[in-house]
């Protein structure tokens, strides 16, 4: 009789919603947690989130953690230490395809992962690798809603981007303008403009 080859199985949490909604807090609140556990953490994020500073995590309400800034997600498995019990990145909506690999590879080697960002673009459609992420995610799904800062109202769960003149961008504008409330606000669906 052959003997099974257990897989282990995913541990992936994703938290997800529009800027504005607190996913970066969110994160550092789980820092704050793992910290007085005493797990061994390694933090990622993207370079091109230089909205604050570099190589942190920084939420929109001054919340900030450590971390290293990486282009390629294959950085990743290149920095990772042999104690790491949780890997967390950050802005995973700009990162290409090799991030599923990446975490899939983490998490066979039985370490925690989880992965914030935007689900959807300022024009509402799915952002990178966020569905395929959703679609994996076997632990906790987190989808956090802001204020929509027109109607002050309604659940905001879009991204408005926004011109210089305050008014809305275009679907032809670039994909990715990394920037806060300078460039966004939360918008629930009613008053998301796409032109």
């Amino acid at each position: 009789m052959q003997k099974k080859t257990q897989q282990p199985s995913f541990f992936l949490d994703i938290i997800t919603g529009p800027m504005f909604s607190g996913k970066s807090e969110e994160l550092v609140k789980r820092l704050q947690r793992y910290k007085i556990a005493g797990l061994h953490v390694m933090v990622f994020n993207h370079t091109l989130d230089k909205r604050y500073t570099v190589n942190t995590i920084n939420s929109h309400s001054k919340m900030k953690w450590k971390a290293q800034g990486i282009k390629i997600p294959e950085d990743i498995l290149k920095k990772i230490k042999k104690n790491t019990d949780v890997v967390i990145i950050d802005e995973a909506q700009f990162f290409g395809k090799s991030l599923i690999t990446v975490i899939i590879s983490l998490i066979h080697k039985h370490i925690h992962c989880i992965v914030a960002g935007l689900d959807t673009d300022f024009r509402g459609k799915p952002f990178g690798m966020m569905p395929q992420l959703l679609a994996l995610a076997d632990g906790e799904v987190v989808k956090l809603k802001a204020v929509c800062a027109v109607c002050k109202k309604w659940n905001a769960t879009r991204s408005q981007r926004l011109l210089a003149n305050g008014k809305p961008a275009t679907s032809k504008d670039p994909l990715i303008k990394v920037g806060a409330k300078d460039s966004y606000e939360p918008r629930c669906l009613k008053h998301h403009i796409v032109l």
